[in-house]
């Protein structure tokens, strides 16, 4: 199996290189959790596959999800087939059952190999367990978990091989020919084959070493291309993933700010709650109470143009209010094009695929009438905005040249706690062509370009840092 083989430097090395593959897969294992493990295979050991499999997935993987992510990882990790065309079980009998078999003794230059054989006396007595062997004992020497680009594959195959004893071994070969003997040019002509297979082998060995080890890297480095890529670009492909972006960036803030906090007024003593504390000491402040403010959560109205221009950034906007309900109260959800229309129930009782499929249904694609939108908004949701209450509004103000109605927003701006209006235009396209932006701007607090999944997220930290 691979990560276990003869000459590893300590027993727990493999499992400390699986734990990093884990990882990188896209499990949480905690050091807690990597004791665990490291007890529990001390007692079953690495040589029966399936047990260790689900003693480590036992203690690894803690969800459906998970468990999916866990055995990929595990199959992909202790994978041992670089020697195809012969039974792997023979070949796991080999090196499970101790050391491996030994072809026989021949005479070769090179590095020594299982045993001290040569890199030449390995291919020719056809050990597969052995050669799997020293192919990851020199794979570890090389750094292989290490890689992390597609373009270093070479590299590491090269190190790999040379760590080997090939090097020597193409000098043995060349002599051979040299000499004109039939017998050495047929022995040459038998190894160049072998050899070629051997680096078929360790190719395919480095390859599945970068899925293994840059998986995690390159999911963070697209992860990162994503949430900096303008929504309006993304290829269909990508949707999935910048979902599951959005859902794990709401959940994170959510986890941050989701419960009421308290900030703690210094030096301001509660005394009725300390002498009630105190009342078993006879009333002697053993135990201090000092006063706490309570933080209220802030208070949002998100008002979402669905109109084509901006449908795909609503979207994404609609997903991330959904999923941060538990860190924000009192959200009332509301998307127009033509008119307005509330959506906070469609939000809360549907999957959020479905609510913003229905959402867009509804009323997105049309053509945008932010006066009309506006006045819809006033006239059935003014009543209930404070000054506890942050309204944001997501568009690119072009109202197809309609009364852009000026008059509710700055109504507005005067019941409200702020404003902020994210457009998803480059700010050297406001006021342009039928951009009303500039004419809206003033009764805003915060006009920004909203365009990513990044700026997007800053935008709301920053509405519950201000709340904090």
């Amino acid at each position: 199996m691979s990560g276990f083989v003869a000459g590893a430097p300590s027993p727990s090395e493999p499992l400390r290189r699986f734990f990093q593959v884990a990882r990188g897969a896209g499990l949480r294992v905690s050091a807690a959790e990597g004791i665990d493990a490291a007890r529990a295979v001390d007692l079953v050991g690495f040589e029966d596959r399936t047990l260790l499999k689900d003693t480590l997935g036992l203690i690894l993987a803690k969800t459906p999800e998970e468990k999916d992510l866990y055995d990929e990882a595990f199959e992909l990790y202790f994978k041992r087939d670089e020697f195809a065309g012969k039974d792997e079980a023979e070949a796991e009998d080999h090196v499970e059952g101790g050391m491996p078999q030994r072809g026989p003794q021949m005479g070769g230059d090179g590095m020594g190999g299982a045993g001290g054989q040569s890199l030449g006396q390995l291919l020719e007595s056809d050990d597969r367990a052995a050669l799997a062997a020293e192919m990851e004992k020199a794979a570890r020497e090389a750094g292989v978990e290490n890689i992390r680009y597609f373009t270093q594959k070479n590299l590491y195959a090269r190190r790999i091989l040379n760590r080997m004893g090939l090097r020597a071994l193409e000098r043995e070969m060349e002599a051979m020919r040299q000499s004109g003997a039939p017998e050495y040019l047929s022995r040459a002509q038998v190894l160049e084959g072998k050899v070629e297979q051997l680096r078929d082998a360790v190719r395919d060995f480095v390859e599945r070493s970068l899925l293994l080890y840059a998986r995690g890297e390159t999911e963070k480095f697209r992860e990162e291309l994503l949430k900096s890529a303008r929504l309006s670009n993304l290829e269909r492909r990508d949707l999935d993933r910048m979902r599951v972006l959005v859902r794990q960036m709401a959940k994170k803030l959510a986890a941050r700010y989701a419960k009421t906090r308290r900030r703690r007024l210094r030096g301001q003593l509660d005394t009725r709650r300390t002498l009630r504390r105190n009342m078993g000491w006879g009333g002697i402040p053993f135990i201090t109470v000092w006063k706490q403010k309570r933080i209220e959560k802030p208070r949002v109205m998100v008002l979402c143009d669905v109109s084509g221009s901006v449908a795909a950034m609503s979207g994404f906007l609609l997903m991330f209010i959904y999923a941060l309900n538990e860190a924000l109260s009192d959200i009332k959800s509301f998307a127009f094009a033509g008119s307005l229309i509330e959506v906070s129930d469609i939000l809360e009782k549907e999957p959020v695929e479905q609510a913003i499929s229905k959402i867009m249904q509804t009323i997105g694609y049309g053509s945008s009438n932010y006066g009309n939108s506006f006045a819809d908004f006033e006239d059935g949701w003014m009543q209930f905005v404070n000054n506890k209450t942050t309204v944001i509004i997501l568009g690119d103000g072009r109202g197809n040249r309609t009364d852009p109605r000026t008059d509710v927003i700055a109504r507005l701006s005067q019941r409200c706690k702020r404003i902020i209006w994210l457009n998803p235009e480059y700010r050297s396209a406001w006021g342009t062509g039928d951009s009303d932006m500039y004419r809206y701007a003033p009764f805003c607090s915060l006009v920004t370009v909203c365009n990513t999944l990044r700026q997007l997220e800053r935008v709301i930290t920053d509405i519950l840092e201000d709340a904090a």
